[in-house]
């Protein structure tokens, strides 16, 4: 499969200097301002957010997505407030001088205006984006691809080495606006809009794309693809034999509930079970 969009250097190559990853999310704590923001002081948010790329880096993990994650419902990004880039800059800069892992920025609801702005100032290496072309209806009401104001904002920024990780078909919505296109054709167009990289993900958090999906995308771009949701020791052999790599997070946490603390064992396991399948191909 040949790229539609402009030929460009393999973006997991260029950002962990290895063929497949696994890249473990770190789901922030409720921000102020936010509904489910009960006074916990920034310093102790901070310091859970730390916690967490501890207990992955440890098990090792290869690199870290910075998520918002606590600031459910979500807003869109057009009514996201300027305290979300500056805490999650902040929390990445942190990370970032203590870990030398990778990081990306993903500011929820697909803010990924915001999420360059975090990301240029936290030392990240790239954004996740869940809908960056075409158009759905999401929990948030209808959401509109990223890609156009998102690529002249970097331009404007001096910013082209933070690389777009994108979503095709994304999770959490309904899209029967583009019903008469295929996935395939979902994922040519954010091929065609510049994305550095493609994301398969099931229906929500938690949930995997099936290996039809995962297959369906793998054909229909030469971009690097990484699963994003659902992927568990008992998975992840089958799921990095098709792609470049994995996003992981609630199959890391304590009990299984994305919300709780990132459990060490759980990582470890994790890994094993991901390395044993990298070494048996």
């Amino acid at each position: 499969m040949v790229s539609i969009s402009a030929e460009k250097t393999d973006a997991i190559q260029a950002i962990f200097s290895r063929e497949k990853v696994v890249i473990g999310v770190i789901h922030c704590d409720p921000f102020p301002g936010t509904p489910k923001y009960s006074g916990k002081s920034v310093e102790d948010i901070i310091e859970r957010a730390l916690r967490d790329a501890d207990n992955y880096i440890s098990g090792g993990v290869h690199g870290l997505i910075v998520e918002n994650h606590g600031d459910i419902p979500f807003a869109k990004p057009e009514d996201i407030g300027p305290e979300t880039a500056a805490l999650m800059a902040v929390i990445t800069e942190k990370i970032r001088s203590r870990f030398a892992v990778p990081l990306g920025i993903n500011v929820l609801a697909n803010a990924a205006i915001p999420a360059l702005a975090t990301a240029l100032a936290g030392g990240a290496d790239f954004i996740r984006v869940n809908q960056w072309a075409n158009a759905y209806i999401a929990n948030e009401g209808f959401i509109e691809g990223a890609a156009a104001k998102a690529l002249r904002y970097r331009s404007q920024l001096r910013a082209e080495h933070i690389r777009v990780f994108a979503d095709s078909h994304v999770k959490h919505g309904s899209h029967a606006i583009v019903a008469d296109r295929s996935i395939t054709e979902l994922t040519r167009d954010v091929d065609f809009f510049q994305a550095d990289a493609v994301i398969a993900t099931g229906q929500r958090t938690g949930d995997s794309a099936t290996l039809d999906e995962i297959d369906e995308i793998r054909g229909a771009t030469a971009l690097p693809l990484l699963v994003g949701s659902g992927v568990t020791p008992d998975n992840v052999g089958q799921i990095l034999s098709r792609t470049q790599g994995v996003i992981v997070a609630s199959a890391l946490k304590q009990d299984g509930v994305w919300w709780n603390d990132v459990e060490l064992v759980r990582v470890k396991q994790f890994m094993a079970a991901a390395r044993a399948a990298l070494e048996g191909e």
